[in-house]
């Protein structure tokens, strides 16, 4: 079962920072999970939010920002937001990273970035998964590159998942693991896909969907798993 830290290590740092990625390897996790944006100027950005409010002392989209503009906000007061590449760099070989497509239209620059870093032996292939809730985004990442290991987040519906998982050949769904039980976890195998539970934090929550038998478990605290 692969370990991987939510948003770096969200428990212990301010999330998809520098600091909470680095934070996050530290814990020997086997991977983490990033949400990026792509800001007014074109940039892939590694945020959650669609808007800034709760994370810095500015207001408003992201999405709507220059990257010059991202550039001076501070997360909890201190830290930047970094830029996708600064984040895959640090990504040790051994490592995978699950890039989550949170924003519109980021799945064609986060698809270049990716291809960028695989064809300069920076990363390989199977370090790599592609999530979203958003199924055209997905739907992008398959017709730009096929070959690259695509999550179907969900929150709601895991027949529906499953549904469009077949539908453009994902890799495996990444559940809210209260959707999960043994069952559903076996059906999602024999249909082929892996299956990743998120956001397990609770010592109890995590043994019980360990034992469900799930390839991987996000988590805000991953030294837990």
């Amino acid at each position: 079962m692969l370990k991987i830290g939510h948003r770096g290590a969200k428990g212990y740092c301010a999330e998809n920072t520098l600091e909470s990625i680095q934070k996050a390897f530290s814990l020997d996790v086997n991977g983490i999970e990033i949400d990026v944006h792509k800001c007014l100027t074109g940039e892939i950005v590694v945020f959650h939010d669609f808007m800034v409010d709760r994370l810095t002392n500015a207001t408003g989209e992201i999405a709507n920002l220059a990257w010059s503009d991202v550039q001076e906000l501070r997360v909890d007061g201190k830290h930047r937001i970094p830029l996708l590449q600064e984040v895959l760099g640090l990504v040790p070989p051994n490592k995978m990273i699950n890039v989550e497509l949170k924003g519109r239209d980021t799945a064609k620059g986060t698809v270049l970035i990716l291809q960028d870093f695989m064809d300069t032996k920076q990363l390989r292939l199977e370090q790599v998964f592609v999530s979203s809730f958003q199924k055209t985004e997905l739907q992008m990442v398959s017709e730009l590159n096929p070959d690259i290991q695509i999550g179907v987040l969900t929150q709601a519906s895991v027949t529906e998942a499953l549904s469009f998982a077949q539908e453009i050949k994902a890799y495996a769904i990444h559940p809210n693991y209260t959707l999960l039980s043994p069952a559903i976890v076996l059906k999602a195998h024999q249909f082929g896909f892996k299956v990743f539970a998120w956001t397990v934090n609770d010592k109890k929550d995590i043994n019980r969907i360990r034992d469900y038998k799930v390839d991987g478990i996000i988590s805000d605290f991953p030294d837990r798993l």
